[in-house]
């Protein structure tokens, strides 16, 4: 059975996830992964993935589309990244940033300093056998998690990638690169 997977295409690195999911989902025949922008983009949808970009601008334009109330109660999994794990958590650092409270965590914005800080590291991250190389970029960083989330990958700037029921939230960019083991950990874990 395929699976259908929408990618948030708001803003940020939108083709990136959906080149990646196409290419996680390559052996699952029916599988389809397509753009949201709308509210009526998303029924049918098995997972949400929320790219990386700029989390208050991002933020404004959920709203400014009416996409807050769908998708503070999407049903499907949510596979975010950077400014996404921003959106996804309960709690940030900034208030101009409306989050979606899916997960219960709280996330400091740019945790990493400035964008001449961004860097590549080799990350071990739970689940996978060799290290993942995680793109940091202006990254984010989880501070504390709540009950029933599993950290997957923390490093000295603070807790990195997380896992808490069908939703997966990362502070780098697993879609860059072409390791989609993290995409295929996410899917998995959706049991679809």
């Amino acid at each position: 059975m395929g699976v259908k997977v929408g990618v948030l295409a708001l803003q940020g690195d939108v083709a990136e996830h959906i080149l990646a999911f196409r290419e996680a989902l390559a052996d699952r025949p029916g599988s389809t992964v397509t753009a949201v922008r709308h509210v009526e983009d998303l029924p049918g949808l098995d997972a949400l993935a929320m790219p990386g970009g700029e989390s208050t601008t991002i933020s404004r334009l959920i709203g400014k589309n009416g996409l807050y109330e769908p998708l503070a109660g999407f049903e499907g999994g949510v596979f975010a990244t950077c400014a996404g794990m921003v959106l996804l958590a309960d709690r940030v650092d900034d208030p101009r940033v409306r989050t979606l409270s899916l997960i219960p965590m709280h996330v400091a914005r740019n945790a990493f300093g400035r964008q001449v800080d961004s860097r590549e590291t080799f990350l071990n991250v739970a689940g996978l056998t060799e290290p993942f190389r995680a793109v940091f970029i202006r990254a984010p960083a989880a501070t504390d998690v709540g009950s029933g989330v599993e950290v997957l990958a923390r490093i000295p700037e603070g807790i990195v990638a997380v896992r808490h029921g069908r939703h997966m939230a990362f502070a780098f960019h697993p879609e860059l690169g072409g390791d989609l083991r993290l995409h295929r950990m996410f899917l998995e874990n959706l049991r679809v």
